[in-house]
């Protein structure tokens, strides 16, 4: 490979071929990627472009900042990011940066300088935490079940990101209010004799990989000077998602030097509990006062109403707010469903349309928050004859079937046989007949047989893009690009209907997302209950929203079981989002809608056999027409209200007395905005009370009798008895 400045000016030579490489940007990306070299923050909205603005940025930098290729490590969180990474730079003219997730960046350095510095190999990298964590439970005579172990094990990874010793763990989990399996006295113990079984085992985990390459240069000058030698400029993509470790292995491959550009949307905060925090992203400008800040706003991958919905969700701010590039699309649709089972069978009948319409399977996913929720619809897809994936499970390479047909290419490339097809996607599909596979799609069979059909159909179509790119390709080659794709797990795009958790969508994107079980106690979780974990529950709506290009449908049921209590109440994070429900919503059902499903006003156009929406409800100040929370308290939010401030600072009393009563936070009880609705509506009936936000029916059983006392002026009655009044149909079932 050419070194030094000739080897410089062939490359920028090369890239400069093309069109400019900023004038395809939109204003935002050009600001972005056209910024001169040293520290650049950049807020990438959902759907922004964010991967074309790095790459940009990077061949950028190559062509007019006269930097080297091999100078520049860009870090991403997972390999096939940093497989798209480079892909897309190749094709600009750029080859010979270094795209890696953190820890494969660390485990390379490591296995370079280790032996050198410790005068031993590298220990054997362990992915997986579990059995020693057993090892150390055995030690302690501690016998966790298997959610304990869990648990347990996800106690031991944070504290590990975060930096936090077994002997600060205690201390630090408190401080963070960590809800853990055991107390915190015992998972320090079990965290101090996990670090002692991993050293009888002489093996390391995955973050000790990252722990032992900033100790090893941040201790070994020579070592520091020949990293940083080697990578002068850096590229962070996810940076929201950072931990305290990873920025640690940032920092030591800085230095003193400040070429960073990172690149993150702290709305898509979502790992957390992993020791992820958005800390790193926003206090980048304090830390580098003459950093260029730059905002993406132009969303390119989802219509307008999905992006006024992700704006309305997030409460965004005016300079915060995305703006969809993409023309308009249908409106959300909401379902209300009387149980699990008939929202799952609404989902796969609403499936088995788009498909009808000519959506492709692989464009369709149903996104939940656990991954306990998946089997209602693995069984109701499945069971409509749609295939489907299971994303988070087995992964493509390391499936039965796609193992087989690999031995197999492999065989075929050693073997001297000439009968075959020509032309490589013929060849290939002769070699996977021998596993029973046929290029026509199978109309009957199982579940797993359909998806064993598509994962060989997947390779099958792999093939036909290497031709398409290169003619002159063979089995050899084919066998060899498939190798990369195992090695960088970048995998093929197979026909089915996606399952998959909120977590596991992140940085995926479908035509068509079905965001199912949305309902108080799953999403929020029960177990969320500070202001930030709550707030950060809202964040994964939120990129389950943004995930949909045009088509989204939002759906809750009211009981688990069909015929069961239809106790549930809709996600809070619905309150400003989804229109009133329709006055005659019971007992409707569409054909296609599945048993027990009920639209909501503003789901679908109305029309033959569909019930109208009711009459807007407009501001009471300027007139405009309202939805969501506005219209449950009559007015624009920029529009002046007219607040009883007496009636006000009555109900803060009343809303102490009762929070001290109750050992319980003030905000419990009821929030600053909702006593701010009540006193400025100054509601006289439970019609009126329970349509203002953050009142469903639990707080109106408990509290109603003495709000409508303090509103009339009178004296809240003592231990009131739980209001009984009917709701009625035109009323939404809020969160309380």
């Amino acid at each position: 490979m050419m070194s030094g400045p000739p080897a410089l000016a062939a490359q920028a030579a090369r890239v400069r071929s093309g069109n400019d490489l900023l004038a395809a940007l939109d204003p935002e990306q050009r600001a972005a990627a056209g910024a001169p070299l040293g520290p650049v923050c950049i807020l990438a909205g959902a759907g922004t472009g964010k991967t074309r603005t790095i790459t940009h940025r990077v061949a950028h930098m190559v062509a007019q900042g006269g930097v080297g290729p091999g100078q520049i490590l860009a870090v991403t969180f997972t390999a096939r990011a940093a497989g798209e990474l480079r892909g897309r730079l190749r094709a600009m003219g750029v080859d010979g940066v270094q795209a890696r997730t953190f820890h494969s960046a660390a485990l390379k350095q490591l296995l370079y300088f280790w032996p050198s510095v410790a005068g031993v190999a590298l220990p054997k990298v362990e992915k997986s935490k579990i059995p020693y964590v057993v090892r150390a439970a055995a030690r302690l005579h501690l016998r966790p079940d298997r959610a304990e172990l869990r648990d347990l094990t996800s106690e031991v990874e944070w504290a590990k990101t975060t930096l936090v010793t077994p002997a600060d763990y205690a201390r630090m989990a408190a401080a963070s209010g960590r809800e853990t399996a055991a107390p915190p006295e015992t998972v320090a113990r079990l965290y101090a004799a996990y670090e002692e079984v991993k050293r009888d085992a002489g093996v390391i985990d995955m973050e000790d990989l990252l722990l032992l390459t900033a100790a090893m240069i941040e201790e070994h000058s020579w070592v520091a000077a020949e990293v940083r030698a080697r990578y002068r400029h850096f590229v962070v993509d996810e940076y929201q998602d950072v931990n305290d470790l990873q920025q640690r292995v940032l920092d030591a491959w800085l230095g003193e030097r400040d070429s960073l550009c990172v690149v993150g949307d702290p709305h898509q905060t979502i790992y957390s509990f992993t020791g992820a925090s958005p800390e790193h992203l926003l206090g980048f400008p304090r830390r580098f006062p003459d950093a260029a800040v730059v905002r993406l706003i132009r969303d390119y991958r989802s219509t307008p109403q999905v992006v006024g919905l992700a704006n309305t969700l997030m409460r965004a701010a005016p300079a915060a707010r995305l703006v969809a590039a993409r023309p308009d699309g249908p409106a959300p649709v909401w379902l209300e469903c009387d149980s699990e089972p008939a929202e799952a069978a609404a989902v796969a009948s609403r499936i088995r349309r788009l498909l009808d319409q000519g959506v492709p399977a692989s464009e369709i996913a149903v996104l939940y928050r656990t991954n306990a929720q998946s089997e209602a619809y693995e069984a109701a897809i499945g069971g409509a004859g749609i295939a489907y994936l299971l994303r988070g499970g087995e992964k493509f390479f390391e499936r039965t079937e796609v193992v087989a047909a690999m031995r197999l290419l492999r065989a075929a490339v050693r073997s001297a046989d000439t009968d075959r097809p020509e032309g490589l996607t013929a060849a290939v599909a002769d070699i996977l007949a021998a596993l029973g596979w046929r290029a026509d799609q199978p109309t009957v069979g199982s579940g797993a047989e359909r998806e064993q059909w598509e994962n060989l159909a997947a390779l099958h179509r792999l093939a036909g893009d290497l031709a398409a790119r290169s003619p002159e390709a063979d089995l050899e080659a084919f066998v060899a690009e498939l190798g990369d794709r195992a090695t960088h797990e970048h995998q093929p795009t197979v026909q089915g209907v996606t399952l998959s958790t909120l977590h596991t969508a992140k940085g995926l994107e479908w035509d068509a997302v079905f965001l199912v079980g949305l309902t108080e106690g799953t999403l929020p979780l029960v177990h969320a209950r500070t202001a930030e974990q709550i707030a950060e529950e809202r964040r994964l709506l939120y990129v389950g929203v943004t995930r949909a290009r045009r088509h989204l449908v939002l759906s809750w049921a009211l009981s688990r079981a069909e015929g069961g209590r239809r106790s549930r109440r809709p996600s809070r994070f619905l309150d400003d989002l989804r229109p009133m429900r329709r006055e005659s919503a019971a007992g409707v059902r569409h054909g296609g809608r599945g048993e027990g499903t009920r639209p909501v006003a503003g789901a679908e156009e109305t029309g033959p056999g569909r019930s109208r929406s009711r009459s807007a409800v407009r501001c009471r100040t300027c007139g405009r027409s309202l939805t969501g929370v506005h219209a449950r308290v009559g007015r624009c939010e920029g529009c002046p209200g007219d607040v009883d401030a007496a009636l006000f600072e009555r109900l803060r009393v009343w809303r102490s007395a009762r929070a001290k009563e109750q050992g319980a936070p003030a905000f419990v009880v009821f929030t600053d905005a909702t006593l701010q609705a009540i006193a400025e509506s100054r509601p006289g009936t439970v019609a009126e009370l329970v349509r203002l936000p953050g009142i469903g029916q639990a707080k109106l059983d408990r509290y109603g009798e003495e709000v409508l006392a303090l509103v009339a002026g009178r004296t809240p009655p003592v231990g009131s008895p739980p209001v009984v009044e009917s709701l009625g149909s035109d009323t939404p079932p809020d969160a309380s």
